[in-house]
């Protein structure tokens, strides 16, 4: 499937309710990113893309890319290094591996939308909101292309 008919098949309201959703709970931050044309590493594609898409430039390095590439059918999760040496070890495979599910059987806003919500959960455990204090945007929560 080329990336414009699977952005344009997406639930964009939906997924991005849910990384604003996620996002109120935690300080971290959350980008969905669609890769055009074939993708041979999804892993790979997601880590290059990560400094160009803005993703180290919070202030606590703890956003989260998930990259879908839907010509070649992988996906990668990928976080900054404020929160990936704080998940569990297998951790960004769980989420991916959740995405798989649904993704198989055709259900890409699900898939999507549970692999926010959980990296939404992580986030919230190790970056809490502070009360009284204002969080910043710091990334759009908009799908991304590219």
């Amino acid at each position: 499937m080329k990336a414009e008919a699977f952005v344009k098949a997406l639930d964009n309201e939906r997924i991005v309710a849910a990384i604003q959703k996620a996002e109120g709970r935690s300080r971290g931050e959350i980008r969905v990113h669609v890769a055009e044309g074939p993708v041979p590493d999804a892993r790979a594609a997601a880590q290059a893309d990560f400094p160009r898409l803005g993703m180290t430039d919070t202030a606590e390095r703890n956003g989260v890319l998930i990259l879908v590439a839907p010509e070649s059918q992988t996906f990668a999760v990928v976080g900054d290094q404020g929160i990936d040496g704080r998940c569990p070890e297998d951790f960004w495979a769980s989420v991916v591996e959740t995405m798989r599910e649904h993704f198989h059987a055709g259900r890409f806003d699900e898939g999507i939308v549970a692999a926010v919500e959980r990296v939404g959960d992580e986030l919230t455990r190790h970056f809490p909101r502070r009360p009284g204090e204002t969080d910043r945007n710091e990334l759009p929560d908009a799908i991304s292309r590219g």
